[in-house]
């Protein structure tokens, strides 16, 4: 990442601190980044790079994952209405009170979006919103990690899968294969594959298992339909985690959606996998939905 990020902290509405980082120029436009599942800031690793050479860009960890710490024992720690509290108190954090950013997720980095949809923050700070492979609903169902036809039987076992309790224990080449089959596209590079195997398996096992349960029983739907900002959706065509069946019903379900890419060949880690497509959605929403005057007036 880039040199000397400023660390804030995050107060949630339940007590939980949040680790924040922000790296760029002081008053450049603004763009929030949440991961995902079993991910941590470093996930944005190649975005930071990038974006902090003229954007302020605002990364937070999650709870439970990177430097924010797990949430006290019980099922509300670990909910949509925590990641949607956790958001607006990061928001609020790191933005004045009437700044606009663009605001993006990466898989339950983008759910937080739509679980803070009708949230006042969110409607007070989003100029723009990207969702990088990530889904409503459906999301055992729709999932492609175990390779049968739909129905109960593959939904059970990709249940059991993907909350499966096993240590992930250290990074291999067996586990690095696992990982890249189920979350990246076949030609992945073998560096980007190592990137997320690091990541992913720096997660806490009770985290990684927990938050699983969260997204077997996701219904975010009436969220996508509060999502009323402009809103483009990118989404791998080998994604097996939230299959492009995702994306197409998030782009039709949008109020302003202003965008689809569907990326050829890359997986579920699209900001990864993808760098320069992502980051390049990222530029395009800036300069097209932060207003000059505020850019201009920022610099």
């Amino acid at each position: 990442m880039s040199p000397s990020p400023r660390a804030l902290t995050a107060v949630s509405a339940d007590g939980s601190p949040l680790h924040v980082e922000v790296y760029g120029p002081e008053g450049a436009p603004a763009v929030v980044l949440a991961h995902g599942w079993t991910c941590s800031t470093g996930f944005w690793a190649a975005q930071v790079r990038d974006l902090s050479a003229d954007h302020r860009v605002v990364v937070y960890d999650q709870r439970g994952h990177g430097r924010t710490a797990a949430p006290a024992a019980g099922a509300s720690g670990y909910s949509t209405r925590a990641l949607a509290d956790d958001l607006e108190a990061v928001l609020a954090a790191a933005l004045a009170p009437d700044e606009k950013a663009v605001l993006a997720g990466h898989s339950m980095g983008g759910m937080t979006l739509m679980a803070a949809a009708g949230r006042p923050a969110l409607r007070a700070h989003a100029a723009a919103v990207l969702l990088c492979s990530t889904g409503a609903s459906r999301l055992v169902a729709e999932s492609l990690v175990v390779p049968m036809r739909p129905g109960r039987v593959r939904t059970r076992l990709t249940r059991g899968i993907l909350g499966a309790r096993a240590p992930l224990g250290p990074v291999t080449p067996v586990s690095k294969a696992i990982l890249k089959y189920a979350t990246m596209g076949p030609g992945s590079a073998a560096d980007r594959v190592a990137e997320c195997a690091r990541i992913v398996h720096a997660c806490p096992r009770a985290v990684r298992v927990a938050w699983s349960h969260v997204l077997a029983g996701l219904d975010l739907e009436a969220g996508v339909r509060e999502l009323a900002v402009p809103t483009a959706v990118v989404a791998g065509t080998a994604d097996r985690l939230t299959p492009p069946v995702h994306a197409r019903a998030l782009a039709s379900a949008l109020p302003q959606c202003v965008g689809l890419d569907e990326l050829p060949g890359i997986g579920h880690m699209t900001p990864v996998e993808a760098p320069e497509a992502v980051t390049a959605r990222l530029r395009d929403l800036v300069s097209t939905y932060i207003r000059t005057d505020q850019r201009e007036e920022a610099v």
